[in-house]
């Protein structure tokens, strides 16, 4: 199967009436919810699906109602889909929500962390002081430098969020961050300010992350089930002891997600679900990995999709008495795909070189007369996801191309 990784959303993704399509379809869902709420002493549940949106703004109840709603995704994901993740990665928040999601935080611990991290967050810069923009099509070392200079005259300002190749994010001062984005703008860069209450991933919140230390402190972490990648190296956690650490650090310092999402392309991941509201990440994903699969559970579409495409994958490893037809229909769907990709060299590692290892492994099956095993069909699914990659065949349609292949077998 597809080497899959699910992403967690942070900040800015919540809405009203978030979760409650789940909860109404899943018990499990409506579960988390009610543990929430009894682990925070108020009905997280009313803020997120009555509330009113300026409520479910403030960072201190965005933060554990969108940890909520996430949690409760990834609970209905594992309960209906259940395939072990390689990675997993959340964006500033997200981070929380992956730790937890993998084990290392209890969930009822967490909700009260970002709780009391949204409160401190939104105390340590008075009202008015601090501001955000995204920045849209400005050169990366152009802003960089404009930053540097502006806090060389006494305003911070730095970049907060390396979100993709053409978005960044600054964070500082009010005033700082609009004289760059007045000098971004003037040289073509489109700049959206930002509606939050406090200047995130900037050294001035340095106090919430002293602050956020002390608490981090007193809880006990566990070993992580799978590998989660930390927003401030774009790598994998090393361990459990280094939670306390990063996510200190990861208040004041910029979120490196266009270097994480490299990262997970470089290992080989071919599909990323995005776990929580909206579809933030799944917008991101498609900047920064163009070809590549992502879904987001909270599309009503994309959630029947990754539900199919994962059970369907799921059916083919654990009943494998039809494997030889399987493989013989990947093999026949890696010749028929109409290629759009001239590079010679990629042409050649990239379908060439796995066309021929599909076959030579059909051949000699069928000289023994025996069925692949569980780890040839999966190898043999992203071999052909590969080929179909390669051949220049879009997201959607290579999904479409495995699904049909694993569900003809059954």
């Amino acid at each position: 199967m597809s080497k899959t990784a699910l992403l967690f959303p942070g900040q800015g993704s919540q809405y009203i009436g978030m979760g409650k399509r789940l909860c109404e379809m899943f018990p499990i869902a409506a579960e988390t919810f009610e543990e929430a709420g009894e682990a925070l002493g108020f009905d997280l549940k009313d803020i997120c699906f009555t509330g009113s949106s300026d409520k479910l703004m403030l960072t201190e109840n965005a933060q554990p109602a969108i940890l909520t709603a996430s949690v409760a995704a990834f609970r209905v994901y594992r309960q209906e889909i259940g395939v072990v993740p390689e990675f997993t990665a959340g964006h500033s928040l997200g981070e929380i929500t992956a730790l937890c999601c993998a084990g290392a935080v209890k969930f009822g611990d967490a909700v009260r962390l970002v709780r009391l991290r949204g409160r401190l967050m939104q105390e340590a810069a008075a009202p008015g002081i601090g501001g955000m923009a995204a920045v849209n099509g400005a050169d990366r070392a152009e802003l960089e430098k404009e930053c540097a200079q502006t806090c060389r005259e006494g305003q911070v300002v730095v970049i907060s969020n390396y979100n993709a190749p053409d978005q960044l994010v600054i964070s500082g001062h009010g005033a700082a961050v609009a004289a760059v984005s007045a000098k971004l703008s003037g040289r073509g860069a489109r700049i959206i300010p930002l509606r939050v209450s406090a200047p995130f991933h900037s050294p001035l919140m340095q106090a919430a992350a002293d602050r956020f230390k002390e608490e981090l402190a007193r809880c006990a972490f566990a070993d992580l089930q799978w590998p989660v990648l930390a927003n401030i190296t774009a790598l994998p956690y090393p361990g459990c002891a280094k939670i306390c650490e990063y996510l200190t650090r990861q208040i004041v310092e910029p979120v490196r997600w266009q270097a994480s999402m490299a990262y997970l392309q470089e290992r080989g991941v071919q599909i990323a679900i995005e776990v929580g509201p909206q579809s933030v990440l799944k917008n991101l994903w498609k900047n920064n990995c163009p070809g590549l699969a992502v879904l987001s559970l909270d599309e009503k579409e994309d959630f029947s999709a990754a539900k199919r495409h994962f059970s369907a994958g799921k059916r083919t490893i654990e009943e494998r008495s039809n494997g030889l037809a399987l493989l013989t229909k990947c093999i026949a769907a890696a010749v028929s795909t109409k290629n759009r990709n001239w590079n010679e060299e990629e042409y050649q590692a990239g379908v060439v070189r796995l066309y021929r290892k599909m076959a030579e492994l059909k051949n000699a099956l069928e000289k023994k007369g025996i069925e692949p095993s569980g780890e040839q069909l999966r190898d043999t699914l992203t071999d052909l996801e590969k080929i179909l990659e390669t051949k220049g065949l879009p997201a959607e349609e290579r999904l479409e191309i495995l699904e049909k292949i694993v569900q003809d077998g059954h």
